[in-house]
C-alpha cells in the first residue's frame, strides 16, 4: 500500500467532507462523532428446484446447526442429507428440516451420493482434515468450519487436495464477508489509522456455556454415540460421552482458545491488512477455574510479532481470551495506529482519531525558569507543529449496518454458493485458512512449549 498517497487521500475527503466509501458521507466531526449507514444490497436472485444447490451436513452439532440453518436462507439452496455419529442430532435434524432428509453415521455415504453438490464439513477439529480431504477428492464443493486444522502439516494436504479437485473450498471464519470487515478494510487502505502499530483483540467470557460446559443428553451411550469413529486418529480410550459432547475441551480432539476464537481475529486482521501473518508468537495462561477434566487453558495471553511487509508496517498484536472473567462477557477487536485507531465488528465500524500533542505542555515545562518557558514556547510556535488540517481530521465517526442486514455469515456463504454458479470467487481459500489457523495454532505450540516460536508466514511453517 502506498501509504502517503493513501493518508493524504483520506485527510483531503476528511476535511473536505467529501462523498466516501460505502454508501454514505464521509465525515469526522471535529469535536464530536456522527454515524453513517453502511448498505449491501443483494440482487435478485430466482432459482427453479432443477437449479437448487444440494447441500449436505456434515457434523450436526452445534455449529452446523447454525451454518445449514444460514445457509438455506441463501436463494436457490436445498439440505438433501445429514451425518453426526449421535443418533439424536440426526433426530433433531429432521425436526428442523423435515422427515425426508437422508440421515447416516457414516459421512462416506454422504459423499458417495449423486445429488450432494457441496458439504459443510461441521465436525470436531480432528476430522476437518481427513473429511474435507475425502469431500474434495470426490469432486465436492466444501465449506469447512474454522480452524481449517488441527495441526499445522495439514494444511498443505488440503490446499494441494483443492488445486488438484479444482472444487471449491470455502473456510469458515464466518465473520469474513462481512460489512464490518469490508469498511474496515477500506478505511485502512484510505489511510484513516495511518500506520498500524497494535492489534488489541479480547474476548471475555462468563458463563459455563461460554466455557464449552455443553449439556451432555440422557441417552448418551455407545448405542447411540460411535465413539470409536468420534475418536478417529486421537489416541483410544474407552466410552466417555463428556469428551465426545465437549470436545473443545481436549487437546485430542480441538484447539482451545486459539483454534477457536483467534481464528476469527486472525482473518478479519489479514483481511483487512492483506497480511500473510506473523512471525513470531509467545503465549502464556492456565488452567484457572473450570478443573472439569479438560487439558486446555481457560485463560489465555498470546502476543505476536508481524514483520513489515509491502501493506502494512511492522506491528504487534495481543490476543486475550479469559473464560472466567468477572467483569461479565464482552470482546472487542481494535486496530490502533499512528493517526487512529479502528473498533471493527460484523455490524460496525467506529473510527478514533486523536490530535497528536506535538508542544509541551505544564508536566514538562516546570523544571525551567519563566523566561525559558516564554522562548521555548515562541521557538516551538515557529515550527508550527500542530497545523489546522491536523484538528479538522479528528473526532469519531460510526459506520453501522442497516436493521435489516443479513450478517456476515449470510454474506460468507452467499460467497461460497455464489462461486460454485461460477458468478464470483470465495473470500477465505485453503491458503488463507491456513494463514490464520496456522497463526492461531502457534499460541498453542508455544504454550505447550513454554517459549516463544517462530514461523515463516510465506511458507506457512514453523521455523
Amino acid at each position: 500500500m502506498k501509504k502517503n498517497k493513501s493518508r493524504r487521500s483520506f485527510l483531503k475527503k476528511a476535511a473536505l467532507g467529501s462523498a466516501a466509501l460505502g454508501s454514505a458521507p464521509y465525515i469526522i466531526a471535529a469535536p464530536g462523532s456522527q454515524e453513517l449507514l453502511l448498505k449491501r444490497e443483494y440482487p435478485s436472485q430466482n432459482y427453479t428446484a432443477n437449479d437448487a444447490i444440494n447441500l449436505a451436513l456434515i457434523g450436526s452439532g452445534i455449529q452446523g446447526i447454525y451454518d445449514t440453518s444460514t445457509a438455506l436462507q441463501v436463494p436457490g439452496v436445498q439440505l438433501v442429507a445429514v451425518c453426526d455419529l449421535y443418533t439424536g442430532r440426526l433426530a433433531r435434524a429432521r425436526e428442523l428440516w423435515g422427515n425426508e432428509l437422508f440421515t447416516t453415521r457414516d459421512y462416506r455415504e454422504i459423499l458417495s451420493r449423486d445429488d450432494v453438490d457441496a458439504v459443510i464439513v461441521a465436525t470436531p477439529d480432528h476430522w476437518h482434515t481427513k473429511i474435507t480431504i475425502d469431500a474434495l477428492s470426490a469432486g465436492k464443493a466444501v465449506y469447512c468450519e474454522k480452524p481449517m486444522v488441527q495441526k499445522f502439516e495439514e494444511g498443505a494436504q488440503i490446499i494441494t487436495a483443492q488445486k488438484n479437485s479444482k472444487a471449491i473450498c470455502q473456510i469458515g471464519s464466518q465473520g469474513m464477508s462481512s460489512l464490518g470487515n469490508e469498511k474496515a478494510k477500506q478505511l485502512y487502505l484510505e489511510g484513516a489509522i495511518g500506520e498500524i502499530v497494535l492489534l488489541d483483540m479480547y474476548n471475555d467470557r462468563y458463563s459455563a456455556e461460554g466455557a464449552w460446559q455443553y449439556p451432555i443428553p440422557g441417552d448418551a451411550n455407545p448405542q447411540s454415540v460411535d465413539f470409536d469413529t468420534f475418536l478417529g486418529n486421537a489416541p483410544q480410550q474407552p466410552f466417555d460421552a463428556t469428551r465426545f459432547f465437549r470436545w473443545r475441551n481436549y487437546k485430542d480432539y480441538g484447539t482451545g482458545v486459539a483454534g477457536d476464537l483467534f481464528v476469527h481475529a486472525f482473518s478479519t486482521l489479514h483481511y483487512i491488512l492483506d497480511s500473510k501473518g506473523p512471525n513470531r508468537a509467545l503465549s502464556t495462561g492456565g488452567l484457572r477455574y473450570w478443573n472439569d477434566g479438560r487439558d486446555v487453558p481457560d485463560v489465555t495471553l498470546t502476543f505476536y510479532d508481524y514483520p513489515k511487509t509491502p501493506t502494512h508496517a511492522a506491528f504487534n498484536a495481543s490476543f486475550r481470551v479469559n473464560f472466567i472473567a468477572g467483569s461479565g462477557d464482552s470482546g472487542g477487536f481494535r486496530l490502533i495506529g499512528t493517526e487512529g485507531a479502528m473498533e471493527v465488528g460484523q455490524n460496525s465500524v467506529t473510527l478514533k482519531r486523536s490530535k497528536l500533542g506535538k508542544i509541551p505542555g505544564d508536566y514538562s515545562m516546570i523544571a525551567y525558569t519563566e523566561a525559558e518557558q516564554k522562548e521555548l514556547a515562541k521557538a516551538y510556535a515557529a515550527m508550527d507543529l500542530e497545523k489546522r488540517a491536523d484538528a479538522l481530521t479528528t473526532g469519531e465517526t460510526v459506520w453501522k449496518a442497516p436493521y435489516d442486514y443479513k450478517g456476515g455469515h449470510y454474506d460468507h456463504f452467499l460467497s461460497f454458493f455464489n462461486a460454485i454458479r461460477g458468478q464470483g470467487t470465495i473470500i477465505q481459500d485453503p491458503t488463507f485458512g491456513l494463514r490464520a489457523g496456522g497463526a492461531a495454532l502457534l499460541a498453542n505450540e508455544s504454550y505447550q512449549r513454554g517459549m516463544p516460536v517462530k514461523w515463516d508466514p510465506l511458507q506457512m511453517k514453523l521455523v
